[in-house]
């Protein structure tokens, strides 16, 4: 029979154990509010917003319109609404920021800036002045919890210059279409600056542009055409007095979960064509028809 192990050694590997988690805590911390201190203020200088949106309106709305149909559905929503505001939107492929911001009105668009995952795009210093430039992004962390010990103070000095902010709760693209659970770090900003969550809901751009893909797809079952997308905006929503971060989430799941049933079509189909008459050629002939 194998001998049991003493306490002694016990306690020795249990507190070996605890340093460990002790170290790994610390390291996470310390990656935490390195976000703030990763952020890139110049891509949000005038001349920074004047390319992004020259580059946006000149470049990503002709490449765009080419793969794609779209549709905007709600935009009514910003006659009545002042920034800043918290933007938070579904997120299954990387063609749903450029979509985003190509649905915003052109004021709109120049003062948001897109929340981007800091352990995927701010790795290299070229890439990360790729995207802050081209899509005003700042870093946040996705694992969760990332509000506290100074790792947002770059997202609340935005608010509080009045720039909008783009949130994706989820965390990570969808792989499959369904969406997962919402951090709750939207509902933590917006009760602290008393602004609005605006959701965005966005269908179609995993089908053009799937994860895996760096660039849309415009061929679809043997036959090309441009993918239908839909974008809709939501009614604002705020934090209710007293109310809990997760429980102002939950109202935001709720729309979310009540759009599941849209169909990313861009507007009614063509009627069929008849061929006309030898009477209605006629009368086309003469201009009367």
């Amino acid at each position: 029979m194998a001998d049991e192990k003493s306490p002694q050694p016990r306690m020795r590997d249990a507190a070996q154990e605890r340093v460990l988690q002790t170290a790994r805590s610390a390291r996470e911390r310390t990656r935490e509010i390195k976000c703030a201190a990763l952020d890139m203020p110049w891509a949000r200088c005038a001349p920074a917003r004047f390319a992004r949106e020259t580059i946006l309106s000149g470049f990503f709305g002709p490449a765009m319109a080419w793969y794609v149909r779209r549709r905007i559905e709600g935009r009514e929503v910003f006659d009545e609404l002042k920034p800043p505001v918290i933007f938070v939107a579904n997120h299954s492929s990387h063609m749903d920021t450029p979509t985003i911001l190509r649905s915003l009105p052109r004021a709109w668009r120049q003062r948001t800036a897109v929340a981007a995952a800091a352990d995927y795009f701010y790795r290299k210093r070229w890439v990360a002045a790729a995207v802050s430039l081209l899509f005003a992004t700042v870093p946040i962390s996705r694992r969760g919890g990332g509000m506290d010990k100074g790792a947002a103070d770059h997202l609340h000095r935005l608010l509080r210059q009045r720039w909008n902010l783009l949130l994706y709760p989820e965390g990570t693209r969808t792989r499959d279409g369904s969406r997962g659970k919402l951090h709750s770090g939207a509902a933590v900003l917006a009760a602290e600056h008393d602004v609005p969550i605006l959701p965005i809901y966005v269908a179609g751009t995993r089908e053009a542009m799937p994860p895996g893909r760096n660039w849309p797809k415009r061929l679809t079952a043997g036959r090309i055409r441009r993918q239908p997308i839909c974008v809709r905006f939501g009614p604002p929503i705020r934090a209710l007095p007293g109310e809990h971060r997760n429980e102002t989430m939950a109202r935001v799941q709720a729309w979310f979960d009540a759009q599941g049933g849209i169909v990313p079509t861009a507007g009614p189909p063509p009627a069929p064509r008849v061929p006309a008459s030898a009477e209605e050629r006629r009368m086309a002939a003469a201009g009367l028809h």
